[in-house]
């Protein structure tokens, strides 16, 4: 039995587009991902919006297919599991807790509903096992009959978490699971995903645009910038000693300004680029403080193991952990 729960080796995701004067054109979303997650493990995946982080859970999900490539759930092809059988092993958790709850349903009705469409139990058993997961959530057990609009945004993404977690699977996938809730109930539900995370023994996958989230929950994290991994390794290494340009403007973005403390400089030169027409060499060069000719002629292998990289010119490091502390996770 591997010990790895997700693999996924050179996967690419190709979108048709058309443009102003209907030519067509080729949308590379996923740039040849490779990423593993150990069993048990949380991985944070960070970046910009538009990097493609949410294709990449959408693969995982099996809701898209990669265009090329391989994914590996627990050593099986993605593609060799039947929906039902992919739905009790990997869940999603969504940004948008109300959205994602259908608002005619109860509380109770929606955290069962996993169970009704894969046929098990009867009404008697999902009505417990609902109840049950509702309190191992922290709802009371008066809320069971109520309806989303009835809740609170804290209340509705625990029933969403609820929700994911009746079937019992081993993965679940957390697409910014705090960033559409009041910033007074975040650490309540991270630290909630945290509890269950280690009670139940979950593999976790973190995407989030916050590196403060991502330090405070994650063991190992990876950093995408237009479809590619440039950096990933264990977490309080990369926070501590980024290799990549791209990680260290990500991390000076987080730091909280302080009285007297001007906010940092980041260092990017130019605005993210269109996936649409990639720069040559090194995608982030045009944006990078340290690049040279050479990144914008060849793109960089990855470089190192345990804390693998992507730069001709890595950095040394620097000690950015300490400061990465916000009201959300304080």
């Amino acid at each position: 039995m591997t010990s790895d729960a997700l693999i996924m080796r050179g996967v690419t995701r190709d979108y048709p587009v058309g443009t102003a004067f209907g030519r067509k054109q080729t949308l590379r979303a996923l740039r040849g991902i490779d990423l593993t997650v150990g069993k048990g493990r949380t991985l944070g995946l960070v970046g910009e919006s538009g990097c493609g982080k949410s294709t990449l859970a959408k693969i995982l999900l099996g809701v898209e297919q990669a265009s090329s490539g391989e994914v590996l759930v627990e050593g099986r092809p993605i593609s060799g599991y039947g929906r039902l059988e992919r739905a009790g092993l990997i869940q999603p958790v969504f940004q948008d807790p109300y959205s994602s709850l259908n608002p005619r349903m109860t509380v109770e009705t929606l955290i069962a509903a996993p169970l009704a469409v894969r046929g098990i139990g009867d009404s008697a058993l999902r009505r417990r096992r609902a109840r049950e997961m509702a309190a191992l959530v922290g709802l009371p057990d008066h809320l069971v009959s109520s309806y989303p609009s009835q809740l609170s945004g804290g209340q509705r993404q625990r029933v969403a978490i609820a929700r994911a977690l009746i079937g019992e699977p081993r993965i679940l996938i957390c697409d910014e699971p705090t960033s559409a809730l009041d910033v007074s109930v975040q650490s309540q539900i991270l630290n909630l995903l945290h509890r269950l995370k280690s009670e139940l023994d979950l593999t976790m996958i973190l995407i989030s645009h916050n590196l403060a989230v991502v330090h405070h929950l994650a063991d190992e994290v990876a950093v995408m910038y237009l479809g590619q991994i440039v950096e990933s390794g264990p977490s309080a290494e990369v926070f501590a000693r980024p290799r990549h340009p791209y990680t260290e403007a990500l991390l000076k973005a987080v730091l909280p300004p302080r009285a007297g403390v001007r906010l940092p400089e980041l260092g990017l030169e130019a605005e993210f680029p269109s996936p649409l027409r990639p720069p040559s060499g090194c995608a982030f060069h045009p944006r990078c403080r340290v690049a040279d000719g050479l990144c914008a002629e060849r793109a960089p292998e990855r470089d190192g193991t345990n804390h693998s990289f992507r730069c001709h010119h890595p950095l040394g490091g620097g000690d950015q952990a300490a400061a990465m502390t916000t009201p959300e996770t304080a």
